[in-house]
């Protein structure tokens, strides 16, 4: 099945972060502490976030299926994933591969970085592995959010 990757609309926001939300809570929320939980969702739904991907500093690529979105990553400082969901029923369909191709490729062309990192929940880690992303660091918790410093080199 094909998909279509591209820069994500202004107003695409919403259904995007829904969808970072709702994959949140089944895949990782069980292991992030209640502050964490509270603080992710304060970050997905903060309004300084949205300013600044409706003024183009804060990056969103979305995957549709038709007309759906079905997984979305974004970027901030330029070289970081900041998020990237996947609805839970196209895991394993190469949605989150295409999603760090497409990005790695803007990377490259856009902004002339050389690596990219992440700060992997503990469920996507083996994913990120699997891409060739690197441990920057042990996992490590912060403002009760678990996470794995890792980095990708373009």
């Amino acid at each position: 099945m094909s998909y279509q990757i591209r820069s994500a609309y202004r107003d695409e926001w919403e259904d995007a972060m829904a969808l970072a939300w709702k994959t949140f809570l089944r895949f990782e929320a069980d292991v992030y502490t209640p502050e964490g939980v509270k603080n992710f969702e304060n970050f997905i739904t903060d309004e300084t976030l949205h300013r600044m991907f409706i003024m183009g500093s804060y990056q969103m690529f979305v995957a549709l299926d038709g007309k759906k979105i079905v997984g979305m990553i974004t970027l901030r400082d330029n070289a970081h994933i900041s998020l990237l969901f996947v609805d839970e029923k196209y895991h394993r369909r190469g949605i989150g591969r295409a999603l760090i191709q497409h990005l790695s490729n803007y990377l490259l062309a856009e902004v002339q970085a050389s690596r990219v990192t992440v700060n992997s929940s503990p469920y996507g880690v083996g994913f990120y592995h699997r891409l060739g992303f690197k441990d920057l660091r042990p996992q490590e918790q912060k403002d009760g959010i678990t996470y794995t410093p890792m980095e990708f080199v373009l």
